[in-house]
């Protein structure tokens, strides 16, 4: 619904920018430069999602192999003293607590079409422990900020469109990513345990985040070391290291538990196919939307009015032509991705606004979407603080990303 509102509000507020310009201003290639932004973004919509069907393919039999070969279920073993931790109120040994670890461990692994079924049940499960039925419980809160939070460890789509896009390294933004996602995680689960009095004060919460923390420090303090050249090469070459470690690591899950792992790989890659082509729909409109806004002058009429208050301040301005990105991510998943192409498109995939606008992309989910998804599959009405507790994860998500950039690009 409210990505029905944002979509329409790019037609009708491009219709009345372009008047004015026409009218007041005698601007008479306003009108021939949004058609034909129109058809140059629906040509573009179609050649990226074709493009992606390859990778999306390659990526989705990989995963198709870790999931056969137990990867989520042993990261939901290795998760499951800390989630006890976070979900006091979730009795011993319920069935909620697995389908929350599962759902977890395959966001963490990007996969989204397993995950998305296994935090529905999660939802069904906790409501079945939930006495006021209308009404969200701190699990169930717990749970959602944990979801809008992002925490992914590998941004598969993101890596997919900055390779489409001709960057010439793809997976550069891939470390920048696992540190503002931390940031966020991290801030969404101290500020929904202060809301809910959890003790964070304790030996396994401590040693996790503890630990965590000094790991994603050691990174910044490593990189922050060097000079930005050989920060990219560093970064660039560990996290492909990592990618093919990933790769190779679930293969030989899969043949430890003697699972056909070339039967697996095809059963995941076919669902690339699907799933490029029904992302088309979805990426037309919002290019096209996006294309008509841009092209009428109100993007550059907004961005010119946020660099002016940050000139203001003081501050440099360099980040702000990814904002759009960063605003649309709480809203809508495919509003962000169209603005993520559309900054990489403009200013180039290897520009700071295009890389940033990656790193957005990465680092927070969509926490509206999936507010009314998980709540609504369970007739949630009284969302109680968890808006306010997914908003401050995403904001904390935003401030990271962008220090990060800045010191890696």
């Amino acid at each position: 619904m409210v990505l029905n509102y944002i979509w329409i509000s790019f037609f009708l507020i491009a219709f009345v920018i372009a008047l004015v310009r026409l009218v007041f201003m005698g601007d008479t290639e306003v009108f021939p430069a949004m058609m034909n932004s129109t058809f140059s973004s629906a040509k573009t919509a179609f050649e990226i999602s074709l493009g992606l069907t390859g990778v999306l393919s390659l990526w989705l039999g990989v995963m198709k192999i870790g999931e056969k070969g137990g990867v989520v279920n042993a990261l939901a073993r290795v998760l499951s003293p800390v989630f006890t931790k976070l979900f006091p109120d979730i009795p011993k040994g319920h069935p909620a607590t697995g389908s929350i670890f599962m759902n977890i461990a395959a966001n963490m692994l990007g996969l989204d079409n397993a995950a998305t079924p296994l935090g529905l049940k999660a939802m069904e499960q906790l409501q079945s422990l939930n006495r006021k039925k209308d009404t969200a419980t701190n699990p169930m809160i717990m749970f959602l900020v944990l979801n809008t939070s992002g925490l992914t460890i590998i941004p598969v789509s993101i890596l997919v469109y900055r390779a489409q896009l001709g960057a010439a390294q793809p997976t550069d933004v891939f470390i920048p990513i696992l540190i503002a996602t931390f940031f966020s995680t991290l801030a969404g689960v101290i500020v929904t345990s202060l809301y809910q009095r959890i003790n964070l004060l304790n030996r396994t919460m401590l040693l996790t985040l503890g630990g965590m923390s000094l790991a994603v420090a050691a990174i910044i303090w490593l990189f922050g070391s060097m000079d930005k050249e050989r920060m990219n090469l560093v970064s660039t070459t560990a996290a492909n290291i990592l990618l093919m470690c990933v790769i190779v690591g679930f293969i030989v899950a899969g043949m430890r538990k003697r699972v056909n792992v070339y039967d697996a790989f095809i059963e995941g890659a076919k669902d690339g196919f699907t799933t490029a082509v029904r992302i088309i729909p979805y990426l037309v409109a919002i290019l096209v939307g996006i294309g008509v806004f841009r092209a009428s002058g109100a993007m550059d009429a907004i961005v010119d009015g946020i660099k002016w208050l940050v000139e203001l301040c003081g501050g440099d301005t360099e980040f702000v032509g990814a904002l759009p990105t960063a605003l649309m991510k709480p809203l809508s998943g495919s509003g962000a991705r169209g603005m993520m192409v559309d900054a990489m498109s403009t200013y180039g995939a290897d520009s700071f606004v295009g890389r940033l606008s990656c790193i957005f992309q990465g680092s927070t989910d969509t926490t509206f979407y999936i507010l009314a998804v998980y709540f609504g599959s369970v007739g949630v009405r009284y969302t109680r603080h968890a808006v306010a507790c997914g908003l401050l994860a995403d904001l904390a998500g935003v401030i990271a990303a962008i220090a990060v950039c800045y010191l890696f690009f």
